[in-house]
């Protein structure tokens, strides 16, 4: 017999009330059902729980043992309980989500989450480069919440108006052509690319001024930085004319292998934002988690980065806790 909840229960309950017969009572059985139950139990744990005798019954120290898991397990299930119906009204309660993010698999990833989950309720997407523009749309009320991110600990915009929460944190990545002389390593340093031409999306956030910083401290200046859509980058990578900064998270395209940069002198962290006063935003705690269930199925997508995190546990998604 495998142990379940209801056994712990059981044995708490006994411990509560210090008799069979009371114990009996309070759960609604026979004593001779509960008796009967209780062995079963002990049978599964290898030992008595109890010590019974005029007195009543007494736990124990196996007893004990068990007591002090239950005393744990039992509030820790009936709050994930709790927290679970707490998600799916407050879910039932959003008839839409107004979602925007930057380009990438991060906001296609929430959008099937949230439509797996609540398929009744209309989802509208926008897409932009800027960061900045969709921090206003949120400030200003025209969206729900915004996927976006900063490069390493850069704060984001309108940190006093918005709320923002970690979805993932990525080291950056490099692009290149599986014709490349590199392109068999397991990692890179990024001096080895000191002499390459370079191509990367546009954004107004800090990256371009951190990626020039890092080359610099690896020993050089990039000659050329195309700034092209993302389309436009992977087909100038594909081709052989350039390398490309990428989020790990990037998917696996043909003609193309991403390597992780030694030291991990880049990285980026996914952030989803929204006001704090807006009727959406109880449901942010449930839209937080689809967004980092989007983020951890992104990272399986790209089997090289699934196999570098394994080695480098704390980047990745950001495990879901209370009042993260």
């Amino acid at each position: 017999m495998d142990l379940e909840l209801r056994h712990l229960k059981i044995i708490r309950a006994i411990d509560e009330a210090g008799s069979l017969t009371r114990a009996a009572t309070s759960l609604g059985l026979a004593q001779s059902a509960l008796s009967a139950q209780l062995k079963r139990i002990e049978r599964a744990l290898g030992g008595a729980l109890f010590e019974r005798g005029r007195h009543g019954a007494q736990p124990t120290p196996l007893g004990e043992l068990v007591l002090d898991r239950a005393r744990v397990l039992l509030p820790a299930m009936r709050e994930l309980q709790e927290e679970a119906v707490r998600f799916a009204n407050t879910l039932e309660d959003l008839p839409r989500f107004r979602l925007a993010g930057t380009p990438g698999p991060m906001l296609g990833g929430l959008v099937d989450q949230l439509s797996l989950l609540h398929p009744q309720a209309a989802i509208s997407t926008l897409t932009s480069w800027s960061i900045e523009e969709l921090s206003e749309l949120v400030v200003s009320g025209r969206l729900d919440f915004a996927l976006a991110g900063a490069c390493g600990e850069a704060t984001p915009p309108a940190p006093d108006q918005l709320t923002w929460q970690t979805v993932g944190h990525d080291p950056i990545f490099v692009m290149l052509s599986e014709q490349h002389p590199l392109a068999d390593r397991h990692e890179l340093d990024l001096a080895a690319l000191s002499g390459e031409q370079w191509v990367d999306a546009p954004g107004d956030g800090c990256f371009g001024d951190c990626f020039s910083t890092a080359c610099a401290r690896a020993g050089f200046t990039p000659t050329s930085v195309y700034e092209l859509d993302t389309t436009a980058c992977v087909h100038l990578v594909q081709a052989g004319r350039a390398v490309a900064p990428c989020k790990a998270i990037f998917p696996p395209t043909p003609g193309i292998v991403t390597l992780p940069l030694a030291g991990n002198p880049l990285s980026w962290h996914h952030l989803l934002a929204w006001h704090p006063a807006s009727a959406a935003a109880g449901a942010a705690p449930a839209v937080l988690i689809r967004a980092r269930q989007a983020h951890r199925e992104a990272a399986r997508r790209n089997p090289r980065y699934t196999q570098w995190l394994a080695a480098n546990a704390h980047f990745g998604t950001t495990p879901d806790r209370p009042n993260a």
